[in-house]
């Protein structure tokens, strides 16, 4: 079986993406929704957390503004949470491949935000990039609430810039000229990825 990284900044239509994936029958892991619920009630993050940044934990789970305002400006911080974080992710998403496996599919897709910023892309058989040109990912972030230039401005710095992610990938999935047209590009993606694995 294949493993596909699937990555893409923010707004560019990812998650999307990954859908799609699910909706063509490939197995999907979602990274950040490991992680929301590793910081959930009884999740395996909340006691390390607790721990390591006293009062980020609210009844009994992880209060996510909180931990953001404790690292947020600090690298040291935001290091030590990572640590404690990613592991137990990895975790999650090892038992997700072996199911996968038994499960028999050609490919499973791990969709990981940082997957480039973080060195995922050398665990993975091929990379899919979401992407979208600027001027529709700018609209599309500032349509969020609560969303500002300067937070925008914040996020793009923690990530590699698109054009470089796209230098990158094995594939490029282009989310600006509207859903129809990036799942059949997503179709397409799939059955080449398909062929690669085939003996």
């Amino acid at each position: 079986m294949l493993v596909v990284g699937l990555t893409g900044s923010i707004a560019m239509g990812k998650t999307e993406t990954a859908r799609m994936f699910a909706c063509l029958g490939y197995p999907v892991f979602d990274a950040d929704a490991a992680v929301h619920k590793l910081y959930d009630t009884g999740g395996a993050a909340v006691p390390l957390i607790e721990r390591a940044f006293p009062g980020a934990v609210s009844e009994g789970k992880v209060d996510r503004a909180r931990l953001s305002d404790m690292i947020a400006g600090d690298p040291q911080a935001l290091a030590r949470l990572e640590a404690l974080v990613h592991p137990l992710v990895r975790r999650n998403q090892q038992a997700f491949l072996e199911a996968a496996r038994e499960a028999d599919h050609a490919f499973a897709v791990l969709d990981i935000p940082l997957l480039f910023e973080t060195g995922r892309d050398a665990d993975v058989d091929a990379v899919v990039v979401a992407s979208a040109p600027e001027a529709v990912q700018k609209a599309r972030v500032l349509a969020r609430p609560l969303m500002t230039q300067e937070k925008f401005a914040a996020i793009l710095a923690r990530q590699l810039p698109d054009s470089e992610k796209r230098r990158r990938a094995d594939f490029v999935v282009d989310t600006g000229k509207g859903l129809e047209e990036a799942f059949e590009q997503v179709r397409a993606i799939a059955a080449q990825i398909e062929s690669r694995g085939k003996p």
